[in-house]
Parts: C-alpha cells; structure tokens; sequence
C-alpha cells in the first residue's frame, strides 16, 4: 500500500509557554494507513518531548495496536468516539500496552467511563473558558493569541496546545544591542572576513561564544570531534557552516517568555526546508533554506519588522524574497513548511503534490525537523 497519510502538528505547552510535548495530526483514509506512516517513522521519531497522535476525523479502533509506540507517544481519544465498540475494545488494549491516553474536545458534564483514565484532557477554550472539572490536566485548545493564553490560565488551566504564541505579542520595536551584535558577526563571517576580526567581536560577548560553541557540539549536528575555540571552528567547518550556526544563535537570542516555543517553530521550519529541499536544490543552497525557514519568524521573535531586520542582513535575493515577498525559488517550500502547522491535511497535500513530493518524503522531513528543533532545546 502506498502511503496516503499526511501528517501536520502543533505544540503543546505549559503555564509558563514552554514546550512540553508536540501534537501530531494525521490526515489518513483509516486506522491502519495512519499506523503504517507512523511505523515507517519509527527511526526518526521525536524523542525529547510527549507526543500527543490525533487520528483527526478517524474513529481510534484497535488496529492502531499494529503501531509499534514509542515509550514517548500518547494516544488521543475523542469525546464523540468513547461509546463507539472499536474505541471501547481499543482502550483496555492501550491501557495493557502501559500507551497513555489524552481525552479530546471534553465539555465539562459529560458522562465518561467509570474505569476511564486520562493523563491530558483537551477542551475547546471557546466554548469551555474555564476547565471545570476536568478528568486529567487539562489544555485550552482554539486560542487565538497570547492573551486569550493568559485568560485560560488564569481560568485554571493547565497548559495549552496551539500556535497562539505566534499572535498578539509587543509591537516592533528597535533591534536590541544582543541581537544587532549578532547581526554583526552574521555580516562579518557572510563578507569572509578575518577571523581575527569576527573573534574579536566574540571576545565583546563571552555569552555568546558560549552559547555558539554549545550549539555547534549539540547531538542535533552530529560532529565526530568537540570544537573548543571559534578559531577551531572555522578550521574544522568552514565559514559556511558558521553562517548557519550563528544565524541559528540570532533566531534563540529572544529572552521573552514565550520565545522557546518560537524557536522551536523557526528551527523546524528551517531543517524541513533543508530536508525536503535536498531532492530540488545544490547542496551549497541548503543552508540558504534552513535560514529563509529559521528566520521566517524573525520579526516575532526579535520585535521589530521583518523589513528592517532584512535591511541589516546581506542575504542571498532568494532568501530576502521569500521572506518579504512569498516570491522567488524558495517561497514554495515555506509555504509548505507553514502547511504544516495548520489542520489542513488536503492542503498541505496539494502542495506537496504540486512539488511532486510524496507523502513519505513529506512525513520524513517533517518529523525529522520536528526532532531536530527540539533536540537544540534547553
């Protein structure tokens, strides 16, 4: 059987607006297609985080017990679906296996289960504003933007699952003195100046140079050796490589509040570009893709306008016209990054159909980028 199933995600956070686990919708014709996607995936699953699996509009049965789960998954139970016999047959079987279980689109009052036992409870925030008595802890689904955030957890719940960080934050402002040093360097290492004069900047910020290195030996890159000084790190990769890591520095500098769940997004809208753009583009264009997905949230995570912000930059046309524009060799590969973050499953298969991209290669990088970002994290 060839693979049908479309997968897209959004994150799930706590009080705080850190990541704490990833949702996976998936968008399949049934329960044993969606298994066969999630089984072929097995090598590349995101382990540092819950993952919540939806089965979207399909009834869970006990043919998902096909699934070989990781110790990390959970298993999402709708409402509407607990008086259906397979759901019913389905659940003592993922209690046995010790797979958890969230219970979705409960509404305070509903009769459940007696024997029912859920670790997450996942409500529609516009119709519940508050989680009154809810059976496990207890997420706000359907948020809008940061203050809608702010008013569920005040309501008493627990966390949330959603983009809504992605709205309602402080309108632009001036670049800060930590980020526009950063820009610097950027612009140095692109310009292949001297590395005495990009250690030189460095030297300004020991923070910084730790927080470089620290990246540049984090698992997500893979080196064989600890690089231990800048200098070593130009030797060892180069100063395009360094154009990537420094870009991946800009894109983690924020310290609001709600930046990590931002950095996450931005880093895993990068590596999906990279991946799925590995079968279309020179090997020397990748790292320009994995910058045009990291810095596609930019002026949200830094708090001014993409414009200015690009104005500072000396970037490839390619990049600066998918960011501003939507325009140019790129922008049809962010579009897909971004179709990954809705509920549209038929729409992130147009376009990824249009691209000539099959749904396994679409899946792949997905999760692979989902498990990089998160891997960079703390």
């Amino acid at each position: 059987m060839s693979q049908t199933t479309i997968l897209t995600r959004e994150p799930v956070v706590n009080k705080n607006r850190a990541i704490t686990a990833n949702r996976l919708i998936a968008h399949g014709p049934s329960v044993g297609a969606v298994v066969e996607t999630l089984n072929a995936l097995a090598d590349v699953w995101p382990s540092r985080h819950t993952v919540f699996v939806c089965l979207g509009r399909l009834v869970p049965t006990p043919d998902l017990m096909d699934w070989r789960a990781p110790q990390n998954a959970m298993v999402e139970i709708p409402v509407q679906a607990l008086a259906h016999p397979h759901t019913q047959a389905l659940l003592p079987q993922l209690r046995a296996a010790g797979i958890s279980t969230c219970l979705s689109w409960y509404t305070p009052g509903i009769a459940l289960p007696a024997d029912s036992q859920w670790r997450f409870v996942l409500m529609d925030a516009r119709k519940n504003p508050a989680p009154n008595g809810a059976p496990g802890l207890s997420l706000a689904w359907g948020l809008p933007d940061v203050g809608a955030f702010q008013k569920a957890v005040s309501a008493g719940y627990d966390g949330a699952s959603g983009w809504f960080f992605l709205h309602g934050n402080p309108p632009p402002k001036a670049l800060s003195p930590a980020h526009a040093q950063i820009v610097r360097l950027l612009n140095l290492v692109r310009n292949n100046a001297d590395i005495k004069d990009i250690e030189a900047v460095l030297k300004q910020d020991v923070a910084l140079s730790y927080k470089l290195l620290r990246y540049i030996n984090s698992a997500g890159f893979g080196l064989m050796c600890e690089i231990q000084s800048f200098r070593h790190a130009v030797s060892i990769l180069g100063y395009d490589n360094l154009n990537k890591w420094l870009s991946l520095l800009l894109v983690t500098a924020s310290r609001d509040p709600g930046a990590p769940a931002m950095m996450q997004t931005a880093i895993a809208r990068g590596r999906f570009m990279e991946e799925i753009g590995a079968q279309f583009f020179d090997k020397s264009e990748l790292d320009n893709l994995f910058i045009t997905g990291a810095f596609s949230l930019l002026n949200v995570l830094l708090g001014t306008s993409m414009q200015a912000l690009l104005e500072e930059m000396n970037l490839p046309a390619a990049i600066t016209e998918a960011l501003l524009a939507e325009q140019g060799e790129f922008a049809p590969f962010l579009k897909l990054a971004r179709l990954c973050e809705t509920f549209d499953g038929a729409a992130l298969a147009k376009a990824a159909d249009d691209l000539h991209i099959a749904p396994t290669l679409l899946n792949r990088a997905h999760v692979t980028a989902l498990g990089f970002a998160d891997s960079l994290q703390g």
